[in-house]
């Protein structure tokens, strides 16, 4: 759909950027609530049951053997190993570059504060089947948790025909570290990775994409009274581009294909200054379509792409601001002015040679990234979030002497007797044993 911004009113205006309903379907809601309880009741049997069910393979246990991971592993194209190779090498490095740095502080004399972190113990990495392997989803995931330091990673996916996992997969899980990986996928495996069965322990925070039944249960579950956390809110995946009148119609269509071929309900967007180009990126989209794999799923998702014509490239920065992309692609000829005003995105790939692709697999960034315009308030996957914080606070006598009557009187002022007690109680002891020592108070 080609817009023209300026003949739109206010009402047009939100309605061109909104994004599909997230549908709430309770008949969806309430077969995961089913599966989880199963889980939670069944355990391993009912893994078994729902992999049968869905995926049509009937396995006798749940972990991938060594067998089967060996006779898969054989099958590795050594082309494809070596472009893993050098995809881990730059995730690794960007993420151990984002290691966080501890921090101690005496913010006054006798009173040191400290931050410190810490790798999360255990940590679930779900890799979505279907018609491709996810290869680089592994190394967003495995190689991130790798880095952080967390001693338990566990992988689950759905098996293939053959009762294991495409070598591709495989081979990248083993370049992070993962000797666990156990064959389920759907809701199914959200549940027991969050309560645990006989043969999963369960796990502390759990990551990774997934279709509409993965999400739910990643959203039930973290509601569990002691269940795991989550990576971010997730939606359909999308991309935006920014570009002005020199920028290649073909470098443009391709980026918005890119991201189309994902799914039917993914979000392709132009903005410009130009309406030629956005009439080139047009008929660039048709030709490109014709050469796609997965044409039927990029022609469906094209149907709803925008086109969108401003008055200038300043009024398309702030509209990209207002639509917070997941991915957002910047083909301008100025693009330090614009990145100095682009504040909103998961991702931001600069330049006509920085194609989405790039961060999809192996430039080093995370392609984990908020979608849903959750790019306002929630970053793209990082170290940090395979990692906790926490603080430590020592005080001294003196520290305490010192700091305790503004303790005190904070406490008095909220009305919480027993934490100034806790205060008061000390520096008594304290002036009682300095007198008895003769040390002056």
């Amino acid at each position: 759909m080609l817009i023209q911004w300026s003949t739109l009113n206010n009402e047009q205006q939100v309605h061109s950027l909104a994004r599909p309903a997230q549908t709430n379907n309770p008949q969806l809601s309430e077969q995961v609530t089913d599966i989880i309880g199963r889980i939670n009741t069944n355990g391993d049997a009912a893994l078994l049951d729902y992999t049968a069910r869905f995926d049509g393979i009937n396995l006798t246990q749940v972990a991938l053997t060594q067998a089967n991971k060996a006779s898969s592993l054989a099958l590795l194209d050594p082309a494809v190993k070596a472009s893993i190779d050098v995809a881990y090498r730059n995730i690794k490095a960007f993420h151990q570059a984002q290691m966080p740095n501890d921090v101690e502080l005496e913010t006054q004399p006798g009173v040191v504060c400290e931050l410190k972190h810490v790798a999360l113990d255990a940590v679930g990495l779900y890799i979505p089947g279907g018609s491709a392997p996810l290869p680089s989803t592994v190394l967003m995931l495995g190689t991130t948790a790798q880095v952080a330091g967390c001693p338990r990673k566990v992988l689950v996916s759905p098996p293939n025909a053959q009762q294991s996992l495409a070598p591709e997969i495989l081979y990248a899980a083993s370049l992070c570290g993962i000797d666990e990986i156990y064959l389920c996928g759907g809701a199914q495996a959200i549940a027991a990775l969050a309560l645990g069965t006989e043969s999963i322990a369960k796990v502390d925070k759990i990551f990774g994409p997934g279709n509409s039944y993965v999400t739910e249960a990643k959203q039930q579950v973290v509601m569990l009274p002691g269940g795991p956390a989550i990576d971010m809110p997730a939606g359909p995946s999308e991309v935006l581009v920014l570009a002005d009148a020199d920028a290649d119609a073909d470098f443009v269509a391709s980026d918005l294909l890119s991201q189309a071929e994902h799914g039917k309900d993914s979000q392709a967007i132009l903005v410009t200054e130009s309406l030629s180009l956005a009439q080139a990126v047009q008929s660039a989209v048709a030709e490109q379509l014709t050469q796609l794999s997965r044409k039927e799923i990029a022609e469906h998702a094209m149907q709803y792409a925008r086109y969108i014509v401003f008055d200038s490239i300043d009024e398309a920065i702030t509209v990209s601001n207002q639509y917070a992309p997941e991915h957002l692609i910047v083909q301008v000829a100025d693009t330090d002015a614009a990145l100095a005003k682009l504040k909103y995105a998961g991702s931001i790939f600069v330049g006509a040679y920085s194609p989405e692709s790039a961060g999809d697999y192996a430039s080093g960034t995370n392609h984990v990234l908020p979608t849903y315009g959750y790019s306002r308030n929630y970053s793209s996957l990082g170290l940090i979030d395979f990692m906790r914080r926490y603080t430590v606070q020592t005080l001294s006598a003196q520290g305490l002497q010192d700091l305790g009557p503004d303790i005190i009187r904070i406490a008095d002022a909220e009305g919480l007797d027993a934490h100034a007690n806790a205060v008061a109680i000390r520096l008594a002891k304290l002036a009682k044993n300095n007198k008895l020592a003769g040390t002056p108070i």
